[in-house]
């Protein structure tokens, strides 16, 4: 069973959708050739109270305002001049937060496990996702959606930690709000 997934499971608290996007699928369309991989880690960002947000303090900026659309949109941005960063936009309009997808697991390519998605910045790259992405909306694209395969990942299968390479949040750092597949060897980093 393949389905898309709709408006309505994005439109919830941010941290209930970082943790049941383990085990959904993202895939990306590119003529007659299909990607697509199983989500194996995420990492919320609360709005503009959390320091770690590109939209703290509410900040509006260009690179940002996709951030504010209904969730289900795609922000996604540069880091480091190199890297692009894919996120996925969660409760109502205007209301900043979002899902950093960190890791897929591709399908399955024979006895060896491929670290092609296993960070952010390689997930991109894989997919082939720049900023021509960004404010696309996945519940109705024919380029890239996230689909419901029937795939459950339960609670004790999610391991909680903090997120990566925000050291200049403050406390906000310490946020456990980093979630993957316990035993997964395709995370980004354990």
């Amino acid at each position: 069973m393949k389905k898309r997934l709709s408006r309505k499971f994005y439109k919830r608290p941010t941290l209930k959708v970082a943790k049941e996007l383990l085990g959904k699928y993202l895939v990306r369309q590119m003529g007659k050739k299909k990607l697509e991989g199983k989500i194996i880690e995420t990492e919320a960002y609360i709005g503009p109270q959390d320091r770690a947000s590109h939209a703290f303090g509410g900040k509006i900026t260009k690179r940002n305002k996709s951030k504010y659309l209904e969730g289900g949109h795609i922000y996604i941005f540069l880091c480091y001049g190199i890297h692009w960063q894919l996120n996925i936009t969660t409760e109502k309009v205007g209301k900043p937060e979002c899902v950093l997808i960190r890791a897929l697991e591709p399908p399955n390519q024979g006895a060896k496990l491929k670290r092609v998605a296993s960070g952010p910045g390689k997930l991109c790259r894989w997919m082939k996702l720049s900023h021509s992405f960004n404010e696309e909306d996945l519940t109705k694209s024919q380029r890239i959606w996230l689909e419901d395969r029937g795939v459950k990942i339960l609670p004790a299968q999610i391991i909680k930690t903090k997120r990566i390479g925000i050291e200049y949040a403050g406390a906000w750092k310490e946020k456990p709000w980093r979630f993957y597949v316990r035993g997964n060897p395709l995370v980004s980093r354990k």
